[in-house]
């Protein structure tokens, strides 16, 4: 996808954390906008790799000085280093800059940053819904976000040029706009997102406790299997503010799914199991719709 016609309003971006998705931002931007430089700032070996890379053009040595100046700053860390990171940010952001995160929980990061950002530096709360099971640059990819959703927490009709702006980077990438307030955030992906990754822990928690010495059933495991368990390589590391920032939401799913799993216990005799079979092969073509 082309860029757009109307030019961005930025110039310089500060991409705070160059792993899979700040990498992958960066490495986007490189592609479809070469004239916007961007500025990393990372730990000091992750942000060599990403200058080595050309996934940025320069390096910070701090976290005030790489936001300094800049139009766009693209938070991509863990949350509760978004968290740690937005008082620092909002002392030295530049009035006229957007500030956005890539956070998969909005409801505490966008609280937090109401009582930061006023009427100078404005934040957008943001998610891309893409990424991988395994994190890193060396995994970063500029076609990320093609074809891939991405939540901003602002409503359509209330953005200005900065924000629309930002929209039109994501378009140029690839990438479809969703808007959504922080609550309605949480609450879907908590059922679209983390609830499947809950599961493939519990689905792969299974398997090992039943593998026995001979490697049955693990050793009969095929494409089916590996497909339910590709959430399993997840970090922990990555999950662990998601879970802590999101508990009630996804509490919530995992009963709900609870429940799920009780009918299908009580259906597998019964015609009702073919009507469920039914409702699932619906839900996987819509979702085949969207890719």
């Amino acid at each position: 996808m082309s860029s757009p016609k109307t030019p961005v309003p930025f110039q310089r971006a500060a991409i705070i954390g160059t792993g899979l998705i700040g990498g992958s931002f960066a490495l986007a931007l490189r592609k479809h906008f070469p004239g916007i430089l961007a500025v990393g700032f990372d730990r000091p070996e992750a942000a060599a790799h990403a200058l080595a890379r050309r996934a940025v053009q320069e390096l910070a040595g701090d976290l005030a000085s790489a936001v300094r100046g800049a139009d766009l700053v693209y938070i991509a860390l863990p949350i509760a280093g978004i968290l740690e990171a937005l008082p620092v940010i909002a002392d030295h952001a530049k009035p006229q800059a957007l500030i956005t995160d890539a956070g998969s929980t909005k409801t505490l990061i966008c609280r937090r940053a109401a009582k930061l950002f006023g009427n100078g530096a404005q934040f957008l709360g943001g998610h891309p819904i893409a990424g991988k099971e395994k994190s890193g640059l060396e995994h970063a990819d500029e076609n990320l976000f093609q074809g891939s959703r991405y939540a901003l927490i602002a409503a359509k009709n209330e953005t200005g040029a900065r924000v629309q702006g930002f929209a039109d980077i994501l378009q140029a990438f690839g990438a479809t706009p969703v808007w959504c307030d922080a609550e309605t955030h949480d609450w879907a992906v908590g059922v679209a997102s983390h609830l499947p990754q809950l599961l493939a822990v519990a689905l792969a928690g299974v398997i090992h406790d039943e593998t026995d010495e001979t490697g049955l059933p693990l050793a009969l495991a095929g494409p089916g299997a590996r497909d339910m368990l590709r959430l399993a390589g997840s970090p922990y590391g990555l999950w662990r503010d998601i879970a802590h920032t999101n508990s009630e939401n996804i509490s919530r799913a995992l009963d709900r799914l609870t429940q799920a799993v009780d009918h299908l216990r009580r259906s597998l005799s019964s015609k009702e199991l073919e009507h469920e079979f039914r409702a699932a092969n619906e839900v996987y073509r819509s979702l085949q719709k969207k890719d």
